[in-house]
């Protein structure tokens, strides 16, 4: 790999969802705002906000990845973002799209779960209530 050039990697909890060589440049968001990683910038890390990580290959035009909050560390010619989910995509507004459809996805589960952890709390008080009784 040249100098002018990083190795990108997109970590999630269970799998390497990217890892891309000869990445010239990338744009991440925090809460101070979005910055931007050339090769030869000093090592850093920096707490991800939700929002789209964009990066540019020596080959490719830009790419786009959206990511959920997590940490992004630059250590030499090798960028490491690791977060808890990741969507990735050539068009920004087909990875709305996606995005937009994994959040409804994501929010019918959360319902499901908070009315099956409510169903399990009354069951229990129930049951502690019948026991506190005999």
């Amino acid at each position: 790999m040249s100098d002018d050039l990083m190795h990108l990697k997109v970590l999630l909890p269970s799998e390497v969802f990217l890892d891309v060589a000869e990445v010239r440049r990338v744009v991440f968001e925090t809460s101070e705002g979005s910055y931007g990683l050339l090769p030869h910038r000093l090592d850093c890390v920096a707490a991800l906000v939700p929002g789209i990580l964009t990066y540019q290959t020596a080959s490719s035009a830009e790419q786009y990845v959206a990511v959920d909050e997590g940490v992004l560390t630059k250590a030499g010619a090798q960028v490491s973002v690791a977060v808890r989910q990741a969507l990735g995509g050539s068009d920004l507004a087909q990875l709305q799209a996606a995005v937009d459809k994994q959040f409804k996805a994501q929010e019918a589960t959360e319902r499901t779960n908070r009315r099956v952890m409510a169903q399990l709390e009354s069951g229990f008080i129930a049951r502690l209530e019948k026991y506190k009784s005999t």
